[in-house]
């Protein structure tokens, strides 16, 4: 067992207002916990709290948009630190050793038993919950929220929001990037700052198998730093998505 009872559940839900609601989200790298088996995983204060433990603003972000889609939000509670929950578990960079330079020394050298612990009590509940969700609706659009770091290797990223999208079902996802590049007063990027391939995990899982709409989003994190450009963000959101759905 990795997680005991002063540990808090892997996964934190907020439940639509109503049923209606086409729109499922999740939030793979929402959280910062880390099991109290695990100790601060050999980092400071100041690097848990950085980027490379969290997607810094995406709870705050998911929470207001639940709010104004009355949707569901799935999050996940552990830092990604602990388990990449939006990275297949059979690979070896969902648990790193190192990540943006800096060493993660309770990750290194992990047995086969302590990754599987990671895997079967973090990533799961919380990937069972969003298949949950899923299932609760008859057409669902599956919607991860991400953020990433306006500075990475020392170069400036540009881009305020990126739409990411691999195939399959992505007419959902490119009718966001249109409603988004028609504002005029965003720098968007069409799977940018990442691209989605197999590294990512929770789209492809449950939407691809399912033949889902979806999106995932990229907001950078100097946008989500007060309520006020978290608000922002959520109704240009809000409102991308819902020129989407139009006919």
């Amino acid at each position: 067992m990795l997680l005991n009872p002063r540990d808090p559940n892997p996964v934190r839900k907020i439940p639509p207002v109503r049923g209606d609601s086409p729109f499922v989200l999740v939030g793979d790298h929402a959280g910062s916990a880390i099991p109290t088996g695990l100790g601060d995983l050999g980092l400071g204060a100041a690097d848990r709290a950085r980027h490379i433990a969290v997607d810094l603003g995406s709870r705050a972000l998911g929470d207001a948009l639940a709010r104004t889609l009355a949707a569901p939000f799935v999050s996940q509670v552990y830092s990604r630190l602990v388990i990449d929950c939006n990275r297949d578990p059979a690979r070896a960079d969902s648990i790193v050793p190192e990540s943006d330079g800096t060493r993660i020394p309770g990750n290194v050298g992990l047995s086969a038993p302590a990754r599987e612990a990671r895997r079967t009590e973090i990533l799961e509940p919380y990937q069972a919950a969003i298949a949950e969700m899923l299932d609760a609706r008859p057409d669902p659009i599956l919607i991860a929220l991400h953020s990433f770091t306006p500075v990475m290797g020392g170069a400036a990223r540009p881009w305020e929001i990126g739409v990411l999208h691999d195939g399959r079902r992505n007419d959902f996802a490119l009718r966001v990037l249109r409603a988004l590049h028609r504002r005029g007063d965003l720098v968007v990027g069409d799977n940018e700052p990442y691209r989605m391939d197999d590294t990512d995990y929770t789209v492809p899982r449950h939407a691809y198998s399912r033949g889902l709409r979806y999106a995932e989003i990229e907001v950078r994190q100097d946008l989500l730093a007060d309520d006020a450009g978290t608000a922002r963000i959520a109704a240009i959101l809000a409102g991308a998505f819902g020129a989407a759905l139009e006919p």
